[in-house]
């Protein structure tokens, strides 16, 4: 079957706004959107420019926006998408480098700026730190992320306030904030208790959708806001 694909692209070297082009690929209903993108830069335009790597839904880096839908490249088939056009757009609410490229790095100091590491006190003990099955259970589900960002560039919060921490460092934190082997707990909640933190979330549930791996972020979220006002209590 013939797909019409058609890329929002952006040179910042030759264009001064970005710009549609239209490409007829061959492809078959099981193919990747990636698998589409690969034969359009092998075969038709090798300028076309994207993120990608492990192409199994792991690493998160082919992140874009598909059919309107902050989706993984690499995962959504062609079949899936029910239809012989496809549209491709970077992620929103980010800097756009080269067509598909944005700029993560904003992206990845809001990441960082939570604190996502164990931060364990007392002695080092002699071989791994204990973890009761119960325990791990609580946070299991925030373990999932794999940084794509799918999440923080659906979600209107983010769009409205670029200040805003944003989806996927909230889901990071509540990984570490409900480890029990970890320590700095308040810490993490002290940083997401301010205006750009977890009460910008409108409980929208746009990252939900668009989270590849499932996550139940807004119920994650909500978490956090209830560990916020339980230390206040």
């Amino acid at each position: 079957m013939q797909i019409e694909l058609r890329v929002l692209r952006y040179d910042p070297e030759r264009d001064q706004q970005p710009h549609e082009a239209t490409y007829t690929v061959e492809a078959n209903p099981m193919d990747r959107v990636l698998d589409l993108l690969h034969k359009v830069k092998y075969e038709q335009d090798g300028t076309l420019t994207f993120r990608r790597s492990c192409a199994h839904g792991v690493c998160g880096s082919d992140a874009m926006l598909i059919n309107g839908r902050n989706r993984l490249a690499c995962k959504i088939r062609v079949d899936q998408l029910k239809g012989k056009r496809i549209t491709v757009a970077p992620l929103p609410g980010l800097p756009v480098m080269k067509d598909l490229v944005v700029d993560m790095e904003g992206f990845f100091a809001k990441f960082r700026s939570v604190h996502p590491y164990l931060q364990p006190s007392g002695p080092v003990p002699e071989r791994e730190r204990l973890q009761s099955a119960k325990d791990r259970a609580k946070f299991d589900d925030t373990t999932k992320c794999i940084l794509c960002a799918a999440c923080t560039t659906s979600c209107p919060s983010f769009w409205a306030q670029p200040f805003y921490v944003g989806p996927a460092a909230i889901v990071n934190a509540h990984r570490f904030i409900f480890d029990s082997r970890d320590d700095a707990a308040e810490e993490r909640l002290e940083i997401l208790a301010d205006r750009d933190g977890v009460w910008r979330c409108r409980t929208v549930f746009n990252c939900v959708e668009a989270c590849p791996r499932e996550i139940h972020i807004t119920q994650a979220i909500l978490e956090v806001s209830r560990a916020i006002v339980e230390r206040h209590a």
